[in-house]
């Protein structure tokens, strides 16, 4: 592993308390526009021609519109709007979009992206994930998540992975906890977003956490672990799995 820790230091030369030394460390390559691909889905880069339609008509599902809430975009009034929307995100660097495509179908079902990339810290963050009905809670939603990680820390040798979160989402908050994201706190006031205030809940998972969460999702995704009717057997359990000191 690039960077590994080697040495806990304690002092500096003039007796300040300083970090562990992170030996051998390079800027780490950024994300490339390619697929990414597992059992059930395939994350592609964003392309308005191949994943237009498709999501258009899979966002609509959300009759309530829900799904933009807590997004510092949308609901959009009109479906030029949206194509206008998507087509600008297809182009973007950060965030960089990835479509979430259902391998059965081929029809895809929702959007994510990393972004806020820094690869000279080694830390990338996970965002802007919009998941239609057709696509949540399935486990194409956690394996395009896993997808995501593996790439992040498998490929790239990033050492930290974020979650951020308006604080009162709560179906974010525990869905970060679910797919093995740590708690880090509270930013009170940290923007403002459709003239609201935004309290920002940050969660993380660090190259030290990475190998028994891999070990959970590999166990969780097994196709043994769903019954005929796609039912999981045993629920994802991470967690428990890692201690972070």
């Amino acid at each position: 592993m690039i960077g590994t820790i080697k040495t806990m230091q304690k002092t500096n030369e003039y007796g300040q308390p300083v970090s562990f030394v992170v030996e051998n460390w390079q800027t780490r390559p950024y994300p490339a526009r390619a697929n990414m691909t597992g059992v059930y889905c395939v994350l592609q880069p964003l392309n308005v021609a191949s994943h237009g339609s498709d999501l258009c008509e899979a966002f609509t599902i959300d009759h309530n519109k829900e799904l933009w809430t807590y997004l510092p975009l949308g609901p959009f009034e009109a479906e030029a709007e949206f194509y206008v929307w998507l087509e600008q995100s297809s182009k973007s660097r950060d965030p960089l979009f990835y479509a979430v495509v259902d391998k059965n179908t081929n029809k895809a079902l929702g959007l994510a992206s990393y972004l806020r990339i820094k690869p000279e810290h080694g830390v990338i963050e996970v965002g802007y994930i919009i998941f239609s009905p057709l696509l949540q809670k399935t486990p194409l939603a956690t394996e395009a998540m896993y997808l995501m990680m593996r790439y992040v820390f498998n490929e790239l040798g990033y050492r930290r992975y974020e979650w951020k979160c308006d604080a009162l989402n709560e179906k974010s908050c525990r869905a970060a906890e679910r797919f093995g994201f740590t708690h880090d706190g509270i930013f009170k006031q940290a923007i403002v977003y459709k003239g609201r205030n935004r309290d920002t809940a940050w969660f993380s998972m660090l190259d030290r956490d990475w190998p028994k969460v891999e070990k959970a999702y590999k166990a969780w995704l097994s196709p043994t672990n769903f019954d005929a009717h796609g039912r999981q057997k045993k629920p994802l359990s991470i967690n428990r799995l890692k201690t972070r000191e």
